[in-house]
């Protein structure tokens, strides 16, 4: 964790300052839970609290670099920045009358400019700390270009430019920037549902998941890998972290899939690859759906039914993946004796009740906020049926705790994504970028889209997931809208490929950390990922150009029969091209042949065209049905 995520960069040794990491640990997460129950301050005050307590604790706990962690306690300066952190956002909540009220008419005091300036500054050092420099790098390139705009070389993208003390005032005392939409989530909603995640790994009920999951899948074809993807998915959901979720699942389920006979870059990358997908998959889908949900502006509720296709076929392509590796090397599933027995689960079925209930809830139109608390508190109240799952006190607030602290990083990001977003509204900058992706596209829809993701991978490739999401649905994502495609579609094509970043190569942070665990080449590893995970390069180009995949518009269960079907022998094709398998070892013209009839079959404009794939893929498989035939073997199905 501590080598490929830069959230667990935490100090070796707190000694004393433990204790006021646990207090501001606990007081933030109390707060939360507070203001969940009786609604939450104003945008400034709910956002000034949250991001101040977050950066106090930052300076403590994450050094200033990775030789200082091994030392013991904090830093003098350390102290001196995370009080300085707490006071600057504070000064917000203690002048917030004044600040709404006399600044149209007085303007900002010179104190209120220096305080603006203090707070951008601490922001973008803890978020170095915590987050990365990425994302530090393009907020201060986002700086420069607010004041330094008016520049004439800059053409097209010049602006009538701001003084410092009128960027950074903007940037502080409005809702458009720091507190904005990201912030505005993440002290409301986000909060809570990785509080959430937190209390289900501390009261073992993440385990049930991954013993549900072996139940189900194990016994088949390569099924320990199969399990492996369907626990990384079903944890992955709650956590929202590639990089975590690799890690927490990896170091029981890697090992299993290399005693099975898995290739190590295979299993660190199935691993990889479904904990990737964990964030795509309804009903929490991470935290940059919360705020792809504000900024579409439509309910939690209906973007989790909207994601429901694209996360099965997503996960389709990974299990098929998984299945023709195995197949290919002769990987069979775990004897019945080895998968958990269905006694031991009628003990413990009442383990999903909480996230049933978040589901229902959600489902039901209550809000995101009113879920997360109910789904807290069922898992609270299952935790005590069991003595080896109760909390102790003690337990309790250590959970309060950690859930802090996994917040962090997040809160960080989503405020330094703030000071991008801002610089963007005030300067007019997504407009001129869309134009100018169009325009170096020709206006052509598909040229457009291959820009638009390779912008949201190499922006994947150094920030977080929702920095990521929150940066693109800015700047890349008005470039597709342009073409009259629907929000929701335009919004979770960028969602998707900042997603995928984390098992992209060259910087594909999920895969390296899986071929940690395994002890695998990282680079081949990431390689191996990034075929199994192809589903996600293909689908969002099905659901931007077929929206019904989406939901979206008037639609019939026959119009949506038929890109569905074709989606999915297209995932079939494609899989089973890049890991050499279909009914039979695939030599390297029918991959190739395969690979073409799986992209034809997805085609999405032309019927003709996908019948035609799928017509190459019959004759395809009858040719290895008859060529395993010659050679004495029985011929083999795909289905799981």
């Amino acid at each position: 964790m501590e080598k490929y995520d830069k959230e667990s960069n935490n100090r070796y040794d707190l000694g004393k300052w433990i204790w006021v990491v646990a207090i501001l640990g606990i007081s933030l997460t109390s707060f939360h839970l507070y203001t969940g129950f009786s609604g939450p301050y104003g945008a400034w005050i709910q956002g000034a609290i949250h991001v101040g307590s977050a950066l106090s604790i930052i300076y403590i706990l994450y050094p200033m670099n990775r030789k200082a962690k091994r030392k013991p306690g904090v830093p003098w300066y350390d102290v001196l920045l995370s009080l300085a952190a707490l006071f600057s956002y504070l000064y917000v909540v203690w002048h917030y009358d004044r600040l709404v009220s006399d600044v149209l008419i007085f303007g900002f005091e010179p104190m209120d400019q220096v305080i603006s300036v203090l707070a951008i500054v601490l922001l973008l050092e803890a978020t170095r700390r915590a987050v990365g420099m990425p994302i530090v790098i393009i907020a201060i390139l986002a700086l420069l270009y607010g004041v330094y705009g008016s520049a004439n070389w800059l053409g097209v993208f010049s602006h009538a430019g701001f003084s410092w003390t009128g960027m950074t005032t903007q940037l502080l005392f409005s809702t458009e920037a720091i507190f904005g939409t990201p912030i505005q989530v993440s002290s409301t909603f986000i909060f809570l549902f990785l509080f959430f995640g937190v209390l289900l790994v501390r009261t073992n009920i993440g385990q049930f998941f991954n013993d549900v999951a072996f139940r189900l899948t194990g016994r088949y074809t390569g099924g320990t890998a199969k399990a492996a993807v369907a626990a990384s998915g079903l944890q992955g959901m709650v956590t929202g972290s590639s990089v975590a979720n690799t890690v927490g699942s990896g170091s029981f389920t890697i090992p299993m899939m290399k005693r099975a006979g898995f290739r190590p870059e295979f299993s660190g990358a199935a691993e990889a690859s479904a904990s990737t997908g964990g964030q795509i998959m309804p009903p929490i889908m991470g935290a940059a759906a919360f705020i792809m949900a504000e900024y579409i502006g439509i309910p939690y509720n209906e973007l989790i039914v909207y994601a429901i296709i694209p996360a099965i076929l997503y996960f389709l392509g990974v299990f098929l993946g998984v299945h023709f590796e195995a197949k290919r090397d002769g990987i069979i599933g775990l004897p019945k004796s080895q998968l958990p027995s269905i006694a031991s689960f009628a003990k413990r079925f009442d383990m999903i009740v909480p996230l049933v209930t978040i589901i229902g809830l959600l489902l039901y139109g209550f809000t995101p906020t009113y879920a997360a608390l109910w789904g807290i508190g069922a898992a609270f109240a299952i935790s005590f049926l069991r003595k080896d799952t109760r909390l102790s006190l003690l337990g309790i607030l250590q959970t309060m705790e950690q859930g802090a602290r996994v917040a962090l990083p997040v809160i960080a990001a989503c405020a330094s994504a703030g000071i991008i977003v801002g610089i963007v509204v005030f300067t007019g900058l997504g407009g001129v970028l869309a134009n100018g992706i169009i325009q170096i596209a020709g206006g052509n829809f598909f040229l457009v889209l291959f820009l638009t993701m390779i912008a949201c991978i190499i922006l994947g490739m150094g920030l977080p997931t929702t920095a990521n999401y929150v940066v693109t649905a800015s700047v890349a994502a008005p470039a597709i809208l342009a073409f009259d495609v629907p929000a929701v579609a335009a919004h979770m094509f960028v969602f998707y490929f900042g997603i995928v970043a984390d098992i992209t190569p060259p910087v594909c942070l999920a895969a390296y950390a899986g071929a940690g665990i395994a002890r695998a080449r990282p680079m081949r590893t990431g390689v191996v990922a990034f075929k199994l995970a192809i589903a996600a390069f293909v689908v969002p180009y099905v659901f931007v150009t077929n929206p019904v995949l989406l939901l979206q518009g008037d639609w019939t269960f026959a119009e949506l029969a038929g890109p569905l079907i074709t989606a999915i022998v297209g995932m079939v094709a494609i899989s089973a091209s890049l890991m050499g398998y279909f009914f039979a070892k695939n030599k390297i013209v029918e991959s190739l042949v395969i690979f073409a009839a799986g992209l034809m079959a997805v085609y999405p404009l032309d019927i003709w065209v996908s019948l035609g794939g799928i017509a190459i893929l019959v004759l395809i498989a009858v040719i290895q049905h008859f060529r395993k035939k010659r050679q004495g073997q029985r011929p083999e199905t795909t289905t799981a």
